[in-house]
């Protein structure tokens, strides 16, 4: 145990006092922030004014089309019409709108964007909508004022017969985020274990310990130096985040008493909305949960992808064992979107059981509510799990490491396998 822990210690070390480590943990929160905000600034950005061209006789209701802030219609001859068909480039219309009877065609010199489409065909179906209420002698003010909205407000009956309140897109945000964060920890974290057994392997380095300590010490160690790293830059991202967020909010308040307690009544409600919209999930339990299936789905991973480092003498050579690994990572964040949809399905239980997609699916089920036998039952086969992939990683490791000028296939891992210690 002594000897893991001096390997765990020096593995850390080394990789939190590299550049990379720091550059990352301190522009991580920023690119994360960039990654949300920066490609819906610019779609937004991106959506210019559209100047739409009408044949003035095709259709009676033309003057019915309304402009919008992406859309501008213009009323054009149709002798203007057809020469607009003929040179679009040397025009400023977008596109022409051609109607004959209930056919709509739209003309451009270019790829029409379906926000383009989409918002003329809504338009032009509820001008049709209308017009075809009139003929049926239909009041439309009638029918306007009869529309209603409704606004159902789901509660979460516990046990003891209290009640909160359920929030389904809440659930569905936390879900997401913490499954896309368990899916890039155990790539990252697992990957950069293969790699670092690789350079060692390649360096000869590994020979000279191999001489002091046992081959599953170091490997063991290897995983848990590594997953301290990844534990230790999550609470820093955590950290740099609130305090970024608290910067940014001292930044942008103002300095007078009167928007001062506008701000405190503001961060009030706030506070309150969060309460309302997080009320039926228990955070704390999400937290705890994160933290194990970071951990136990890490550890599980990370022992397979050292066993691949071990057994190949090149990065370009880890292909043909890392795909059947990650298939099963993959395929869990592919059913992120069909999980949250229906949580409570049989999917979604044998996937968020079977060990290897657990990490991500139970997390992304944990904030709809999960019963306590059902997450007991994911908990106990991740450990089986990871006891089991560690020691079949491990006696891969212990002979693969040392292994030279060799490529292995499947056959010769098996082989390894039975080898006596």
């Amino acid at each position: 145990m002594h000897k893991i822990w001096l390997i765990l210690k020096r593995e850390y070390l080394v990789r939190v006092r590299k550049k990379a480590f720091i550059v990352m943990t301190i522009v991580g929160p920023l690119l994360m922030a960039a990654l949300l905000i920066v490609p819906t600034y610019l779609a937004e950005e991106s959506q210019e004014l559209r100047n739409i061209a009408i044949e003035e006789d095709g259709f009676e209701f033309t003057n019915q089309l309304e402009d919008n802030e992406f859309l501008h219609f213009s009323k054009i001859p149709q002798e203007k019409a057809t020469l607009l068909k003929e040179g679009f480039t040397e025009s400023n219309y977008y596109a022409l709108l051609h109607i004959e009877e209930n056919n709509f065609t739209l003309y451009s010199n270019q790829q029409i964007s379906l926000s383009v489409s989409n918002g003329i065909e809504n338009q032009l179906e509820k001008i049709i909508e209308h017009q075809k209420l009139k003929a049926a002698g239909i009041d439309l003010t009638i029918l306007e004022s009869a529309e209603s909205t409704v606004n159902i407000t789901t509660k979460i009956i516990s046990e003891d017969g209290n009640t909160t309140n359920s929030q389904a897109e809440a659930s569905m945000g936390i879900g997401f985020i913490c499954g896309i964060l368990i899916y890039m920890f155990i790539f990252m974290y697992g990957t950069m274990v293969m790699r670092g057994v690789i350079e060692e392997k390649t360096s000869r380095i590994v020979e000279v310990i191999i001489s002091s300590v046992k081959p599953f010490q170091l490997m063991m160690g290897k995983i848990l130096g590594v997953a301290l790293v990844g534990l230790t830059q999550f609470v820093l991202w955590i950290l740099l985040t609130f305090a970024i967020a608290t910067i940014a909010e001292l930044l942008f308040m103002d300095a007078s008493s009167m928007t001062t307690e506008l701000n405190a009544a503001q961060q009030s409600v706030l506070l309150s909305e969060i309460s309302s919209l997080t009320g039926g999930i228990n955070l704390i339990q999400i937290f705890v949960s994160f933290l194990f299936y970071f951990l136990a789905g890490y550890l599980m991973y990370s022992s397979l992808f050292a066993a691949v480092g071990s057994a190949v003498d090149a990065e370009a050579d880890t292909q043909q064992f890392v795909l059947p690994i990650t298939i099963p990572l993959i395929l869990s964040f592919i059913l992120i979107q069909p999980i949250m949809e229906n949580p409570d399905g049989t999917l979604a239980f044998w996937m968020s059981i079977i060990p290897f997609t657990s990490p991500v699916i139970m997390m992304v089920r944990l904030p709809f509510g999960v019963a306590n036998w059902e997450l007991a039952l994911s908990v106990g086969i991740l450990i089986s799990s990871f006891i089991l992939t560690t020691w079949f990683a491990g006696r891969i490791y212990r002979t693969g490491i040392l292994m030279y000028g060799k490529k292995a296939s499947y056959k010769e891992l098996w082989k390894w396998l039975s080898y006596k210690a």
